[in-house]
C-alpha cells in the first residue's frame, strides 16, 4: 500500500510540474497575431526570407492574398523557398529577386527594378539580418552587422520611399532585436575599428534599427506610412550560425535552450502583427515583443541619437549625393 502512494505521488507531482512546463513555455513563446486582414491586391516585399522567421512571414501574408516579393541574396535557397511558400498558401504569386545587403550596388539595382516593375508597394518588410558574425567587412568596406542590419535596410527603404507614400496607406517593419538593450551607438568608431567584438556590433546595429525606426516615423508624419521596429523572441533559427565562440556554446546549450525557444512560425508572429494589424495600423515609431507594444530602453528613446543616426547613414551610403 506504502508502494502503491507513493507512486502516485510521485506522478501527481510530475503531472503538476509537466503542466507547469507548458503553461511557462507557452508564456515564453508569447502572443499570437490573430487579425484576419487580406492583402489581395497588395504587394510585399520581405528581405532575407529563404529561412527561418522571414520564410514564416512570406507564407503567411501570401495565404492573406499578397503579392509576395522574396528580397534574398542566395537565390538558389531563396527559389526552393518560393517553391515551399507557393506549395503551404496556395498563392502562385511569389517572386524571388536577387538582393545583397551588403552591397550598395545590389540594393541600387534591387530597388530600380522594383520601381520599374511594380506599381505599387504596401508593405516593406526589413527582416533580414546577420548576427555576431567574426570582423568581416560589406562590399562597400561597412563593418558587416552594421552595413546589413541597419545601412543596407536604410538605402533600402529611402529608396523605395516614393513607391511606398504612392501606395499609402503603408507600412515599413524593421525587425531588431532584444539585443538592442544592451547596444551602445559606438559614433566616435561606428564601424569598430578600434576595438571589435561580435556581440557589441550585434548589440549596435539593433539598437540602430530602433533608432532608424524612431526618426522615420517623424519624417513620415501625414504621410499616410507607418513605421514599426520589434523584437521577435528568442527563435530556434540558423541565424547564429556565424557567432564563433558565442555559437559554438550556443550549440551546445541548444538541445536545452530549444525546450524554451520560440519556432519560426511562433517567432513571425509578431512580424506579421505590424504588417496587418487593424489596431497597429494606428501606430507608428513604436517598438514592438509578442504582438504588443513594448518599452525599448533608455538609448532607443535619445531623440538626439536618432538624428545624428539618421545624418550619418545618409552620408555612409552617398543619399546626399543623388
Amino acid at each position: 500500500m506504502a508502494g502503491c502512494c507513493s507512486f502516485t505521488t510521485v506522478a501527481v507531482g510530475g503531472l503538476a510540474v509537466a503542466i507547469c512546463f507548458y503553461f511557462f513555455r507557452r508564456f515564453l513563446q508569447g502572443g499570437r497575431c490573430y487579425s484576419k486582414a487580406r492583402l489581395d491586391g497588395k504587394t510585399v516585399i520581405i528581405t532575407g526570407c529563404n529561412t527561418g522567421i522571414g520564410k514564416e512571414s512570406a507564407k503567411d501574408l501570401a495565404k492573406r492574398g499578397a503579392r509576395v516579393i522574396m528580397a534574398c541574396r542566395d537565390l538558389k535557397k531563396a527559389e526552393e523557398a518560393q517553391l515551399w511558400v507557393i506549395r503551404e498558401s496556395g498563392n502562385k504569386n511569389v517572386v524571388v529577386k536577387k538582393l545583397d545587403l551588403a552591397s550598395m550596388k545590389s540594393i541600387r539595382d534591387f530597388a530600380a527594378e522594383i520601381k520599374r516593375e511594380e506599381k505599387h508597394l504596401e508593405i516593406l518588410l526589413n527582416n533580414a539580418g546577420i548576427m555576431m558574425c567574426p570582423h568581416w567587412k560589406t562590399d562597400d568596406g561597412f563593418e558587416m552587422q552594421f552595413g546589413v542590419n541597419h545601412l543596407g535596410h536604410f538605402l533600402l527603404t529611402h529608396l523605395l520611399l516614393d513607391l511606398l507614400k504612392a501606395s499609402a496607406p503603408s507600412r515599413i517593419v524593421n525587425v531588431s532585436s532584444s539585443a538592442h538593450k544592451f547596444g551602445k551607438m559606438h559614433f566616435d568608431d561606428i564601424m569598430l575599428t578600434k576595438k571589435y567584438s561580435s556581440m557589441a556590433s550585434y548589440g549596435q546595429s539593433k539598437l540602430a534599427n530602433v533608432l532608424f525606426t524612431r526618426e522615420l516615423a517623424k519624417k513620415l508624419k501625414g504621410t499616410g506610412v507607418t513605421c514599426y521596429s520589434l523584437h521577435p523572441g528568442g527563435v530556434d533559427t540558423d541565424l547564429q550560425r556565424h557567432s564563433g565562440t558565442y555559437g559554438i556554446i550556443l550549440k551546445l546549450l541548444m538541445p536545452v535552450m530549444r525546450l524554451f525557444f520560440k519556432t519560426a512560425e511562433q517567432g513571425a508572429q509578431t512580424n506579421i502583427y505590424c504588417c496587418v494589424d487593424e489596431k497597429a495600423a494606428n501606430e507608428t515609431g513604436l517598438y514592438y515583443s509578442d504582438c504588443a507594444p513594448a518599452s525599448e530602453s533608455a538609448a532607443a528613446k535619445d531623440d538626439e541619437a536618432a538624428e545624428k543616426l539618421w545624418k550619418l547613414s545618409v552620408e555612409l551610403v552617398r543619399l546626399d549625393q543623388q
